[in-house]
């Protein structure tokens, strides 16, 4: 069986970013008005009032700091609380799209591949803009690549789920080399209004080429030794819009929102997370001590501690577990691939390293490299 190797990564970082000061700011004001507006009723007790929220608490529950946006207007104006920008035209890519061809073209450039060399695009996102045409096909047009394209969803495993899929279709024959995208325009589901996740989400856009390994010719490609993924259902991360929704009388405002039940996740889900990548490694005789670098889902600092820790058998040194939430917030299936893009050098050839995420579902996407 031939060795798959991921050959190159990109990046795409929106500009505008959003503190945590500028957000527990915008959102304390919005708790004000909502505590005057509702002074009667909180009175009477039939309405809660609002707590502020601080950025204290924000990096001590996550580890954030600030986060990018596509669109920073409205999201830090009280009375609207949520990004405001044009809605595009059927000629016009959406912005997902938009953000795929920059991370694209970064990746292809240090795998050395052109159009020419692809022949299938994989967009894996945990929401999609619209169900149909394809994302992944409007980009493939664009990009002027032949083959096929396909989008997928597993929310915030889909980046290791898709690479999973790339390598599969090489070894099975229906595809030599796959570009993988992962654009998260994620700023439009946060629910500013919301404490307990107002500050959670960010904007960005990752992609990876995936090739084998007798047609590489990138300098800091990793051979994918193995991968294991795993699903078991949870209501405890959720998101409910979809189609059917006009034909409902009464709708809740809420509904488009991503919500959580964060204390239950870490419970249940981390569990899952070890168990996973510890299967992955015994079946490849790999020990913790052989491991490099650990990039892991980027959602929240203490839930990655947790994870590195159970896996090494120990606290993790800051360059074995990097973190790129603190600057970029959690960026659903595309953080750990962030991590990766961003601190895959300084590993020599041999070097072992896991790519895990994880999130709704549950999912569990794990890859096991090794520096080509």
């Amino acid at each position: 069986m031939q060795n798959i190797v991921i050959s190159g990564s990109g990046l795409f970082t929106p500009t505008a970013t959003i503190s945590n000061a500028e957000l527990v700011a915008s959102y304390n004001q919005y708790v004000d008005l909502f505590n005057q507006q509702h002074a009667n009723e909180i009175s009477a007790g039939q309405c809660v009032a609002l707590e502020y929220s601080s950025s204290e608490f924000i990096e001590k529950a996550s580890g954030i700091k600030a986060r990018h946006v596509l669109y920073k207007e409205g999201i830090l104006d009280p009375d609207i609380m949520h990004p405001v920008f044009q809605k595009r035209d059927e000629n016009t890519p959406p912005e997902m799209v938009e953000m795929a061809v920059s991370a694209a073209r970064e990746a292809m450039a240090q795998a050395n591949k052109t159009a020419a060399d692809i022949d299938l695009v994989i967009c894996a996102a945990s929401n999609m803009q619209r169900p149909y045409p394809a994302l992944s096909i409007e980009l493939q047009q664009i990009l002027g690549v032949e083959g096929y394209a396909y989008d997928m969803n597993v929310a915030c495993s889909s980046a290791t789920f898709a690479i999973s899929n790339a390598a599969n279709a090489i070894r099975g024959g229906t595809a030599k080399v796959v570009l993988v995208v992962n654009p998260e325009f994620a700023s439009p589901q946060v629910d500013y209004k919301n404490r307990d996740s107002h500050f959670i989400f960010g904007d960005v856009c990752t992609a990876t080429i995936i090739e084998a390994q007798s047609s590489c010719t990138a300098d800091n490609a990793f051979t994918i030794l193995g991968m294991r993924l795993k699903t078991s259902f949870s209501n405890n991360i959720r998101c409910d819009i979809g189609y059917t929704e006009h034909c409902f009388a009464q709708t809740d405002p809420k509904v488009p929102f991503f919500k959580q039940q964060g204390r239950k996740v870490f419970k249940e889900l981390l569990p899952i997370v070890a168990e996973v990548i510890q299967a992955e490694m015994a079946a490849l005789h790999i020990s913790p001590d052989q491991l490099k670098r650990l990039w892991l889902h980027q959602a929240n600092i203490n839930m990655n501690i947790f994870a590195a820790k159970k896996i090494l058998g120990r606290d993790p040194l800051p360059e074995e577990a990097p973190l790129v939430l603190d600057s970029y917030a959690n960026t659903a299936s595309a953080g750990s691939i962030i991590a990766f893009h961003k601190n895959k050098t300084g590993l020599n050839s041999g070097d072992k390293a896991v790519l895990c995420s994880f999130g709704a579902g549950y999912s569990v996407g794990c890859l096991i490299l090794q520096r080509c």
